[in-house]
């Protein structure tokens, strides 16, 4: 149980504002003015959602995998 604590932790850290990682996307958010910065910001998060949503499924399944085999 407290190992299913610690992924919605792990994910709360890491979703504080990161600098960005790319060159191009840095220098194509600092050219433009608030507005479409933020709507580049809101892209970037729409666009990892659904790996983050099948790593936490998988995550998931493999989880319930291991407790029916240990008789849990």
């Amino acid at each position: 149980m407290k190992k299913l604590l610690a992924i919605p932790l792990l994910a709360a850290a890491l979703s504080v504002p990161a600098p960005a990682q790319c060159v191009m996307c840095y220098l194509s958010a600092k050219s433009q003015n608030a507005a479409r910065a933020r709507v580049l910001d809101l892209g970037i998060v729409v666009l990892v959602i659904p790996p983050t949503a099948i790593l936490a499924g998988f995550i998931a399944f493999v989880m319930s995998r291991n407790d029916r085999y240990r008789g849990e």
